[in-house]
């Protein structure tokens, strides 16, 4: 269906008529202060001079200007009502990017990567599945930062989360800070629609936050936390004197990651490999979202470029002729 964005601008339709019945007609000719004894020789070019213009000309005009106003008012196509998928779910990343993310005990297509590298290529399948959530990202190392507030665009979440890097925001963990972050974005939105899922490969080592001081913070927002401590439990490690098992994540406060977990209603996972990490996102899909009422758009078409285009060569038919017809009297 058409609809106009400015329909209040047709009320201008009859403004000519308008100004035509305000202002004093014009006098077609004053009386001659001459006597001319040959005026038979000028009785043709008389005629022509005083001819009323053709009533085609006037048309044009008036379809032009109906045009012109059409245009103004900003006529538009709008589609058929498509419904918005909408979970109504807040969801908030929180990604470690301290020093011993850079650990390379995690494997991808049979070679060893950094822990980091491992989160990018699980944790981007998982943001691209949620359809429907408001998704935001927040890294943390000595400081905490928001990188991306929520949104709907995952693709912009996916590709800042793909650019960040290894000591960005500091070498030391401060997971209390990032808590509060998260409950400070998160605080205004619907108290049963917030989800924080943290993940890290230490203990909290920075910040002006306890852990369990935020999680009891974001327990009183009704925040829920789940945190996934990240990194193998076993390592290979070569040296001069031949290879050792080593703990990487020995480190790993998995105690004060189920508690902020239990304060707030979440859940405590361990991801040791790129299998387990998956899994546990697929497990974190199967949240219920928060039913809100369905939203729907219309798309639209702007419509504006064709009476413009139509009126404005009417205007310069209009115009053309009215120099022929001075043309010919000359």
């Amino acid at each position: 269906m058409i609809h106009f964005e400015w329909p209040w601008l047709l009320t201008v339709l009859p403004l000519p008529l308008l100004i035509r019945w305000l202002l004093p007609a014009s006098q077609l000719a004053e009386q001659a202060a001459l006597k001319v004894p040959f005026l038979d020789d000028f009785a043709g070019f008389e005629s022509r001079a005083l001819s009323p213009q053709k009533p085609w000309r006037l048309w044009l005009a008036i379809a032009a200007w109906v045009l012109l106003v059409t245009a103004v008012s900003r006529p538009q196509w709008l589609g058929e009502p498509i419904e918005q998928t909408v979970s109504g779910r807040d969801l908030m990343l929180a990604v470690d990017l301290s020093g011993s993310m850079e650990e390379q005990d995690f494997v991808i297509n049979k070679q060893r990567v950094d822990r980091l590298t491992a989160t990018k290529f699980v944790a981007a399948d998982f943001i691209n599945r949620r359809v429907g959530d408001r998704v935001g990202l927040i890294l943390f190392g000595t400081q905490a930062y928001l990188q991306t507030p929520l949104t709907f665009d995952r693709k912009t979440v996916i590709t800042l989360l793909n650019e960040s890097a290894i000591g960005l925001a500091g070498d030391n963990t401060a997971i209390g800070d990032a808590i509060g972050l998260a409950v400070k974005r998160l605080k205004n939105q619907q108290a049963n629609s917030r989800v924080l899922i943290l993940l890290t490969d230490g203990a909290n080592t920075a910040g002006e936050v306890s852990p369990i001081k935020a999680a009891e913070l974001a327990a009183e927002n009704q925040l829920k936390i789940y945190t996934i401590g990240i990194g193998a439990d076993e390592m290979q490690v070569r040296s001069f004197f031949g290879s050792r098992t080593v703990n990487p994540s020995r480190d790993l406060d998995e105690k004060t990651l189920t508690a902020i977990a239990d304060t707030t209603g979440g859940r405590y996972f361990r991801a040791r490999n790129t299998e387990e990490l998956d899994k546990i996102y697929q497990l974190l899909d199967e949240l219920e979202p928060v039913e809100k009422d369905k939203q729907y758009y219309r798309p639209r078409s702007e419509l504006y470029p064709w009476p413009l285009g139509l009126a404005l060569a009417l205007a310069v038919a209009v115009c053309l002729s009215r120099f022929a017809f001075r043309g010919k009297l000359l």
